[in-house]
């Protein structure tokens, strides 16, 4: 890892950015190893998963209820991932992009989803600490434009504009 983990707006939700390494070949990153503890803590990756998501396209929201945690990682393009908590309505918000190699922790409990930004595809490498169960599902599934996540923060801030409206994928930046 190059940075230091950093701890988001919800519990357990963490980022990181990972070191590159460049040179006349290309480049190489480490996407994942087991001693990253201040990252993984106790958890343990038994799958990895790869998307690839067309421009503007929204993949959201579900959740896992039985503990799986994932951990999110763009290859190429950009994605904005975000977690939802329903008791708190809470949202974090992050964008994730090949430019900038970063890995997000997000709890299974929380609802969350992402969308590919920019031009080209999105291509998400995720990680998870259980494997998928083809005979029983470890997913709970809203539409992406569920009227129930209505965050009345996001990203820590109450004075967002977006606060105490559904989640709109498609608003404009507000900075």
């Amino acid at each position: 890892m190059k940075g230091r983990v950093k701890e988001l707006w919800l519990p357990g939700v963490r980022i990181v950015e990972i070191e590159r390494f460049v040179d006349e070949r290309g480049l190489f990153h480490e996407v994942m190893r087991s001693d990253w503890k201040e990252l993984l803590g106790d958890d343990v990756i038994v799958q990895a998963n790869l998307s690839i998501t067309y421009p503007g396209i929204v993949r959201a929201w579900h959740r896992h209820l039985r503990g799986q945690v994932d951990y999110f990682f763009v290859v190429r393009g950009s994605a904005k991932v975000c977690a939802y908590d329903e008791e708190t309505k809470h949202l974090v918000e992050v964008v994730l992009s090949d430019t900038k190699p970063q890995i997000l922790r997000v709890p299974g409990h929380y609802w969350h989803g992402f969308k590919a930004l920019g031009t080209e595809p999105a291509i998400l490498l995720y990680f998870t600490t259980k494997l998928y169960d083809y005979q029983n599902p470890d997913e709970e599934r809203k539409p992406w434009n569920d009227p129930s996540i209505t965050p009345m923060k996001i990203n820590g801030r109450d004075n967002d504009p977006r606060c105490g409206k559904p989640y709109d994928w498609f608003h404009p930046p507000h900075r």
